[in-house]
């Protein structure tokens, strides 16, 4: 059985799809994926699907399914590479991706995790701001 290489860049995991995806790799990499996000606290994911020439129903609920899997460890998963044929048939499919983000290429999908994680981190800092107005503020 092929294995997907997981590739560690900073605090993202790198997963470059160069195989066509049979039912036991897609449930391999899923295992796999989920380890190293917990092994390295990783807290991105990028799924470089740009060698996939065709993608069905199977793909796109695998895509969707490691992106539950990310989220829940607490890690933002982005798709990058898609091809115009393959956005399509996803279209078509009515497969709609849920939460995963796209972006056109690695560098781009590096950009929109480390976003995601900036304005989360923001958010943090509101939420603490505010709370240490509150308890000052109070009599």
């Amino acid at each position: 059985m092929e294995r997907v290489p997981i590739l560690k860049i900073g605090d993202i995991l790198l997963v470059s799809i160069q195989v066509d995806m049979s039912d036991q790799t897609a449930l391999q990499l899923q295992e796999d994926l989920a380890e190293r996000i917990v092994a390295t606290g990783s807290h991105g994911v990028i799924i470089d699907i740009t060698a996939l020439d065709i993608v069905d129903s199977f793909v796109g609920r695998m895509l969707s399914t490691i992106a539950s899997i990310s989220k829940v460890l607490d890690a933002e998963t982005v798709v990058v590479g898609m091809r115009p044929a393959v956005a399509i048939t996803l279209v078509e499919l009515g497969l709609s991706l849920n939460g995963i983000r796209t972006a056109l290429n690695v560098e781009r999908g590096m950009e929109l995790i480390a976003a995601a994680r900036g304005d989360e981190f923001e958010e943090d800092d509101q939420l603490d701001t505010g709370a240490d107005v509150e308890t000052t503020a109070s009599p």
